[in-house]
């Protein structure tokens, strides 16, 4: 620590209380911050003028609690994530970050962690499972055995207070888990595990009543006391939070209003003229100043914001700011690097597949249900087209018509999948930004784990009841061929499905987006329209549709060699249609369904690679 780190630390602030700790942490400054975001206009999303968040706002955050205040749209939450590294660098205009006078770089996040405003947890998982995820992923293996994890977790758990819940799940829309602040103190823990020296926290009260809310501040207190440099935004704390506070940061319309000791800001706003009543919270009383809901018995024609520039805390920040002897220009640009892991790929690959096992055995609305369902609909069809005879006209007609629909059912039934990236993208961009593990695992594990035994399984259980039932072609090796297609259009339908779902970040507009492909494929199948009659400059669309290659398929499978009677076999039926019942006639749908899934699927990953990480 060179000597201006050590005025700054034991110096304080014009008398700022001391933060006493054997060593303390990392100190945080930042100076001139100008930001400012582009806005969109109208349903086309045209780009409109830019709008200021930040406008030169300089400070200084020390080991302690260091509280960021304002009303909503003051841009507390902006200046948090812009000095995390976590706000998109190309609104940055002007400004330096620095952390003990080195610049930020992706490597800030080894030494510092950020906990989210919304728990952004597993549900399916245990308080101990998810702190367990968090530490196999985020704790080096050359330093961490096991059993070291292990110990690094129950610590955890001991230290937040968590050994009454630590064995229960977090809890989902379905199932029902731990209390808020239990989901909150877990989210810490999450962070806590790679011990941080510095921590960000986005509005760590939110949802919470007044004493959960104190525990949490409570919590972050002694934290501090451990050495750490705590920054943190809030809205409208209560006193007994509020007293705890060791540095305060006072923003109103993207400006510094006040930057100092949080016990002298009273006496700063005092001095301007403003009369805090009897028993009034210092903190409602500060955001109604900013409000204008409280007013100078001396009026002035200054702004806070020019009252506070001319003040003598930033007189104090500006001088103390001298010492920083950080490289000239942004310190920005370094942060879009490509964020390093501490584990290596097949290790990550690993824990994410347990925990996406875990969450399908837990989730039976997508396991259990997924089979149920499909073995209800296999009994049905089969119902339905019991036994086909192969008598004409019906031979023909019962056959044609049970392949669309079950073509129909192995693409429609997928539409669930759209929902997937959607779901967890919080998670996932959290995770994959602080460093977690790689995109490539995270899509890989939901191939393996997800897309595969939640789709096949339950399909071979479908393909089995309903082809014998319906009375298809008793040769094993065509059932087989009947599987394979049956699976393949399925993982088709699935992977434009994970296409669509890893593009968009609404629900809705998933639906949308998946449903018009799905009927110009259906249109375009062969079994509403004629593919042979079609306009020539819409014929093309025959080649991208999961319907024709499926029907296809399954249609030369079951009507090669079976004859009606003496003037009609399957081969002629083939031929009217115009399908190459060869085997290669056969294979070439199976290739077209397979080449449709590695397509879409690699668009898909790189959907996800694309996803943006920034605020």
């Amino acid at each position: 620590m060179d000597v201006c780190q050590m005025k700054m630390f034991s110096s304080g602030e014009n008398g700022d209380k001391m933060v006493h700790v054997e060593v303390p942490g990392p100190t945080l400054t930042f100076q001139n911050i100008h930001y400012c975001v582009r806005e969109s206009r109208g349903l086309c999303r045209k780009r409109g003028p830019e709008k200021d968040i930040l406008k030169n706002v300089s400070g200084i955050m020390k080991t302690g609690l260091n509280a960021i205040m304002g009303a909503t749209g003051s841009g507390k939450t902006s200046l948090l994530d812009v000095i995390s590294g976590r706000k998109d660098p190309r609104g940055l205009r002007s400004g330096q970050v620095l952390v003990d006078n080195k610049v930020v770089t992706s490597e800030l996040r080894l030494m510092s962690a950020y906990v989210v405003q919304d728990d952004i947890l597993m549900g399916t998982l245990t308080v101990r499972e998810n702190l367990s995820f968090s530490g196999n992923l985020r704790l080096p293996r050359q330093q961490y055995s096991t059993g070291d994890k292990k110990k690094k977790v129950e610590s955890i758990i001991h230290e937040l207070g968590l050994e009454d819940c630590a064995d229960t799940k977090i809890g989902t829309e379905f199932l029902r888990g731990v209390s808020g602040g239990e989901r909150k103190r877990c989210s810490i823990g999450m962070e806590l595990i790679t011990s941080p020296t510095l921590l960000f926290l986005d509005e760590p009260t939110t949802g919470l009543d007044s004493n959960t809310a104190n525990s949490i501040i409570g919590l972050l207190h002694r934290l501090s006391r451990g050495g750490k440099t705590i920054i943190f935004s809030i809205h409208q704390p209560r006193y007994s939070i509020f007293k705890l506070f060791d540095h305060l940061t006072l923003l109103h319309k993207g400006e510094m209003v006040y930057a100092g000791p949080a016990g002298k800001a009273m006496d700063y706003f005092q001095s301007l003229g403003y009369t805090c009543e009897a028993f009034n919270n210092p903190a409602d009383f500060f955001l109604d100043i900013t409000n204008g809901e409280t007013f100078l018995s001396t009026p002035t024609e200054k702004s806070l914001a020019e009252q506070y520039r001319e003040s003598q805390f930033c007189d104090a920040v500006v001088e103390e700011l001298k010492c920083i002897t950080g490289p000239s220009g942004s310190s920005f640009e370094t942060n879009k690097k490509a964020p390093s892991y501490v584990t290596p790929f097949f290790y990550q690959m690993k824990v994410v597949c347990w925990r996406t096992a875990l969450n399908i055995i837990r989730n039976p609305q997508t396991s259990y249900a997924q089979f149920g369902l499909n073995i209800i609909f296999a009994i049905l069809i089969g119902l339905i087209y019991y036994q086909m005879p192969k008598t004409l006209p019906e031979a023909i007609q019962n056959r044609i018509g049970a392949f669309f629909f079950l073509i129909i059912n192995m693409v429609f039934g997928n539409l669930s999948a759209v929902e997937l990236f959607i779901n967890e993208r919080k998670i996932f961009v959290h995770e994959n930004s602080g460093g977690y593990y790689r995109t490539s695992v995270y899509f890989l594990s939901k191939v393996f784990v997800d897309l595969l035994p939640n789709r096949i399984i339950p399909l071979l259980a479908f393909a089995s009841i309903a082809y014998y039932m319906m009375g298809l072609k008793p040769a094993f090796t065509a059932f087989l061929c009947f599987a394979l297609t049956l699976s393949l259009v399925s993982l088709a339908g699935v992977s434009l499905a994970f296409l669509v779902s890893a593009s968009v970040n609404s629900f809705a507009m998933a639906n949308a987006l998946i449903a018009i492909p799905f009927i110009f494929m259906m249109v375009f199948g062969g079994f509403l329209v004629n593919l042979n009659s079609m306009l020539s400059w819409l014929s093309w669309l025959q080649w991208a549709s999961i319907f024709k290659y499926g029907l296809n398929a399954v249609t030369i499978n079951e009507m090669k060699g079976l004859v009606f009677n003496a003037t009609m076999t399957g081969e002629m039926y083939l031929e009217s249609q115009g399908i190459d019942y060869s085997t290669w006639g056969f294979w070439q749908n199976q290739v077209a369904l397979l080449g449709i899934i590695l397509i879409c699927m690699t668009l898909a990953y790189v959907q996800l690679r694309r996803i943006n990480r920034w605020k």
